[in-house]
């Protein structure tokens, strides 16, 4: 039996990379302001597939403005610092974990992964991550600690409902 080749992406989902305009970056310390680029354009711009195309691969379609406003974006995302960005996500994969973990039944699964994905990121950048290491490093302990008391809670309700 011969092994089918797929042509195209393995994924079978198109996604755009357009960038959501922000005008700040969220922390537990608070809102830090973005701060706005020159309104000279980068150097480099980010690629994208099937750029020129229209169609489900071109985030700008028949948009008027839609490729000024991209670069625009792009613009701003360069401006803003890389570890900045990288512990944005750090702070998103926390509030996923917890997202998860405050279910009923928590989804001790997607929690996991979450958690997990938060760590990796924690623990190979270290201080790279900038001034947000310390209070990276402190919301990982306090969302694995909550993990193991809510799959606790959960084995120990497991338990109790399978003596009744």
């Amino acid at each position: 039996m011969g092994v089918a080749h797929r042509r195209g992406p393995a994924f079978p989902y198109s996604f755009s990379p357009t960038i959501a305009a922000v005008s700040s970056l969220w922390t537990p310390e608070g809102e830090h302001r973005v701060r706005r680029p020159s309104s000279e354009a980068p150097s480099e711009s980010i690629s994208h597939a099937g750029a020129g195309e229209t169609g489900p691969t071109d985030p700008t379609g028949d948009e008027p403005g839609a490729r000024e406003e991209l670069a625009d974006l792009e613009r701003q995302l360069l401006g803003t610092p890389v570890n900045d960005v990288v512990a944005n996500h750090c702070y998103g994969l926390f509030q996923l974990a917890a997202l998860h973990l405050g279910q009923r039944p928590p989804r001790l699964d997607d929690a996991r992964l979450a958690i997990d994905a938060f760590a990796a990121l924690v623990d190979a950048l270290g201080e790279r991550l900038g001034p947000a290491t310390g209070t990276l490093r402190d919301g990982l302990a306090q969302i694995r600690l909550a993990f193991v008391q809510i799959a606790a809670g959960e084995q120990h309700d497991g338990d109790v409902a399978a003596q009744a």
